[in-house]
């Protein structure tokens, strides 16, 4: 039988707790639902189970997953990084697994999503979603931006249309007001 390693120690406190940063945004994002339910108007003639229900449900799993996150980091963190930067994350078991963190990915996406916040009202739901999903397939590694700008119009109009006829709700339009 081999005999297992055991990772070295962290040097400091926060070495190996990168997935603490997710657990923040996950709560900060739970804090904004949390604050957009309580300021939320409701009709008088709303049915149950109303308005509020699904931000309920998803800003209590929000505050429920920051939490676990936030133990399992505390508790557990990653093992440093090797000299090539990518981390050898030891199981209790004996297997080794290796993880890194492509802060240039998350960076991209991240900035896709706050590029489609800004601007989903100036330029509408469908120019605005086919930028994020095609800024967060360059971010992923494609090599095709043409085919993605296209899958991303085609995605984007197609949610589009689902909220529209499907479920009778209108997402913003921007400048294509005139045309849809």
């Amino acid at each position: 039988m081999s005999q297992a390693t055991v990772a070295p120690a962290p040097s400091h406190w926060g070495t190996g707790r990168s997935g603490l940063v997710l657990a923040g945004l996950i709560l900060a994002f739970a804090i904004y639902l949390t604050v957009g339910i309580i300021t939320m108007t409701v009709p008088d003639g709303a049915e149950p189970p109303g308005p509020k229900f699904f931000p309920i449900i998803l800003a209590v799993a929000c505050y429920a997953l920051a939490v676990m996150l936030t133990v399992h980091y505390v508790r557990r963190p990653e093992a440093p990084a090797d000299t090539d930067g990518v981390e050898t994350i030891e199981e209790p078991e004996g297997v080794r697994h290796k993880s890194f963190t492509d802060w240039r990915t998350l960076g991209l996406t991240m900035a896709g999503f706050l590029a489609f916040a800004l601007l989903l009202d100036p330029i509408g739901w469908i120019l605005a979603a086919a930028l994020m999903f095609w800024v967060i397939a360059w971010a992923m590694g494609s090599g095709s931006p043409l085919k993605d700008v296209a899958v991303a119009l085609v995605l984007s109009c197609a949610v589009q249309v689902a909220f529209s006829a499907g479920l009778g709700l209108h997402l913003p339009a921007g400048i294509l007001d005139g045309v849809l």
